[in-house]
Formats: C-alpha cells, structure tokens, sequence
C-alpha cells in the first residue's frame, strides 16, 4: 500500500473508532511500528491528527468539527459521486457559489472544461484548484478561518448584494427533517445564509454520514433547497422518508 493511501485509510479508521493504540493499528495495516510512526507524523504535520496516551486520536475543533485535511479523505468515492452530478448542473456562462467544504472542493476539480464560468466562493482550496484555469475566481474577502482553510464574512465587510449568482453548492454538517440544515460554525453559517438568499438556484450537497444529525448552528430550512445531492449509500428508508415528506432529494450514483 503507497503511504498516501495508507494514511488515507488511517484517518478512515480514526473515523470509526475514535481512538486507536498503535500497535493495533500497526497490525491492521500490515507495517512495522517504524512505517507507522513516519505516517503517524505526517498526519500530525497537516493537523489532522493528534497523539494521546498510547496512540493517536483526529484532531477536533472545541465544537466537534474535524479539520478538512481529514475530510478530504473520508467518504472520497461518495463525494466525487455527488460532485460528478453537480457538474451536470453547470452550463456555460453561469456564475456559481462555491461553499468551503471537501465536496465542493471535488466539483472544483471538474469545471476545467466549462467556458465563460464565473466562480465565487470563500474556499482557499478551491482557489488553488482553479488557480491555472481560465475560469474567472472571485474570493470572499474577510477573517481568515484557518482551520477549514476558508474566509468568514458579514455584510459590513463584503457587498453580497452585489452578486448574481446563478447557483449555490452549499456545504452542512447536519441534515434533519426536523431542524433543518445545520453547521458546526456561526461565521460559516452566516455567509452561506446569505448566498442561500441571493442565489436563484440553491443546491446541498451532503453526504449519507450526515442525515438525522442537527449540530451548532441552524441554516436554513430543507425547502431552502432546490435539491439536496447525496450519495447512493443512503439507506431506503432515510431517503423515502424524506421524499414523502416533499424533499427534493437525489442519490447520485
């Protein structure tokens, strides 16, 4: 296993089980305690892991939300689904809203191709993902948000009134039937309450880990959404559920 994957599938497990002792884990993946350790400081490096007694942990914001270094490895096939759909949402000449998150990120990775498209987003890895495209990039300014790589922002330091947006890719931690859709981050959910407002079509793209969940902050009601984008390991019932009670809602495959 090439070590990128095998740290992949580290912070895969870390997802699962929390915390792992390292001789454990060792064993799991098949290496020596030394191939480990290198792994091991790697992932520290990038902030996506942290070491406790005995073995090592995912590094977490005081809220519960996971740095996006580790994001970008979890559920990868099922976000490039989501993104591989939200791509034939896009047509020439649009201009779209771009959310911080790791699954807006993989649709970045897909509009190399898209003539006259405007990009607006407060995501600093999208930026550097479309930085040698001929894809017009304008970045939210305001605060530095270091640990989702991404800008905050408030009317009082950015004209959202200003921009057409075509259509939104929102990113959430939490989707309910009952309270909606939900983040970890006040600042977050400000600006993506307001490009919610602005945008004529607005789209969720969430993966199946989040359903039934309600974190932190409240953003918007489902109805706020033209369609939610999920992956197709969302159960039968979670996505019948949520049609009979008038969601839009597609699992892409």
């Amino acid at each position: 296993m090439f070590p990128m994957k095998r740290r992949a599938t580290i912070l895969d497990m870390l997802q699962q089980e929390k915390m792992m002792k390292l001789p454990i884990l060792a064993e799991r993946l098949g290496v020596s305690m030394e191939t480990l350790r290198r792994d091991i400081a790697v992932l520290v490096e990038e902030g996506a892991i942290e070491k406790v007694y005995g073995g090592i942990k995912l590094k977490e914001e005081p809220l519960g939300e996971s740095l996006i270094e580790q994001r970008l490895h979890h559920a990868l096939p099922e976000k490039k689904q989501i993104a591989t759909y939200c791509r034939s949402l896009i047509q020439e000449g649009d201009c779209i809203y771009l959310d911080s998150g790791s699954t807006t990120l993989q649709l970045a990775h897909l509009l190399q191709d898209v003539q006259r498209l405007t990009v607006v987003t407060n995501s600093l890895p999208i930026v550097m993902a479309l930085m040698h495209t001929e894809i017009e990039v304008l970045l939210i300014g305001g605060k530095l948000r270091r640990s989702e790589q991404s800008i905050t922002t408030y009317d009082f330091l950015f004209n959202f009134d200003q921009l057409t947006i075509h259509k939104a890719f929102i990113c959430a931690s939490g989707v309910s039937l009952e309270k909606g859709v939900s983040d970890y981050s006040l600042e977050e959910a400000t600006t993506r309450k307001k490009m919610i407002e602005i945008a004529t079509h607005t789209y969720l793209m969430v993966d199946h880990s989040k359903f039934e969940r309600d974190v932190f902050v409240h953003i918007a009601p489902l109805r706020a959404f033209d369609t939610i984008i999920t992956d197709e390991q969302l159960e039968d019932t979670t996505y019948e559920t949520y049609v009979d009670a008038g969601v839009s809602l597609h699992r892409a495959t």
